[in-house]
């Protein structure tokens, strides 16, 4: 996805929701400066963001109860995830201050500005589903940035009961997925419907996860099927597009029986990486890393140059085809600088 281009009257309109954005900012944290202040607050304790909504978000405290607190105006970048330091009100409490983070996932809008969608994760399981179809492209997209991150990336194929019965989808799912054991990349196969799912309980175990992937992919069934007392809300496939409805408003954090966190993230359809530049991108295929800094030209573009090493890899089947293909595809798109 390219960064799109706005007209005078959405760039004015952008300019004045942000400059609203900051009133409200501004009326929260005098209210949260005035609470802190008066003394009405409870004392300063430790707590970590379970879900974000709107001007508030949900913290849950060392004794796992969950509270609805305000941020403090400087805090607005807060999201799922993140550790934080926070006081207790009634009803309502406040952010004071945010924790240092490992990590974190974020993605461009459409407007052009990086947005954070979960801090503190250590593996990103790229769910996909026969249906919606599948795409290459967006894979990769979604294992670049978790390359780019250094966060741990897998991939799952969820709905694997619409295999059963169909030998030609069969083999183009297998198809599709027979290059990424190569590099590395671990697939875990299930069906929220049918259970089948100890793989992915195990691979989720003393991790902190994310969940991505088109809207529709099964997603919040599979959280259904980890967590029956979530109860997410779950939707079909649209007829007339065979996408993904959206289902999911917000991020939100789950601990699991067995072990480990998860944070459910809103369905996303198109993972846009323009922001990048392009050596980031190089460095998000792993198999371009070996490669790197041995083409002949050092602004090697990787287009026709004679002596590109990842030319070479192409053309010995080092590299392949639909791989380099994906990595052309996402450089097109990045933001011209």
């Amino acid at each position: 996805m390219s960064k799109r281009k706005l007209t005078r009257q959405q760039a004015w309109r952008i300019e004045k929701i942000q400059e609203e954005k900051a009133k409200r900012a501004d009326r929260r944290g005098a209210l949260a400066e005035e609470s802190l202040a008066s003394g009405a607050l409870g004392a300063e304790r430790d707590g970590l963001v379970t879900a974000h909504f709107g001007t508030q978000v949900e913290v849950e405290s060392a004794s796992g109860q969950r509270h609805r607190c305000h941020l403090r105006a400087n805090l607005e970048g807060l999201v799922t995830g993140d550790r934080v330091v926070w006081c207790e009100g009634e009803p309502t409490g406040v952010i004071v201050a945010q924790r240092e983070r490992d990590s974190v996932l974020s993605r461009p809008d459409p407007y052009g500005k990086l947005k954070p969608v979960a801090a503190n994760i250590d593996q990103i399981v790229v769910v996909i589903a026969p249906l919606p179809e599948p795409h290459a492209n967006l894979i990769d997209r979604y294992l670049v940035a978790a390359e780019t991150v250094n966060i741990e990336p897998v991939i799952l194929l969820n709905k694997t009961d619409l295999l059963n019965d169909n030998p030609e989808l069969r083999r183009q799912i297998d198809d599709l997925l027979a290059i990424y054991p190569t590099l590395g990349y671990r697939i875990l196969h299930t069906c929220s419907l049918h259970g089948g799912l100890d793989e992915l309980h195990a691979a989720l175990r003393d991790r902190t996860s994310v969940f991505v992937g088109q809207s529709g992919v099964g997603k919040s069934s599979l959280v259904n099927a980890l967590l029956p007392k979530a109860d997410l809300r779950v939707g079909g496939l649209s007829e007339s597009t065979s996408r993904g409805t959206h289902t999911t408003t917000t991020a939100q954090l789950f601990h699991l029986p067995s072990g480990g966190s998860l944070i459910d993230s809103p369905g996303i359809r198109e993972f846009g990486l323009w922001h990048m530049s392009r050596e980031q991108v190089e460095q998000g295929f792993r198999e371009f890393r070996p490669l790197l800094g041995r083409c002949k030209f050092r602004d090697c573009q990787h287009v026709h140059e004679p002596g590109c090493a990842i030319l070479g890899a192409l053309a010995a089947g080092g590299i392949s085809e639909r791989r380099m293909g994906s990595y052309r595809y996402i450089v097109s798109g990045l933001e011209e600088t």
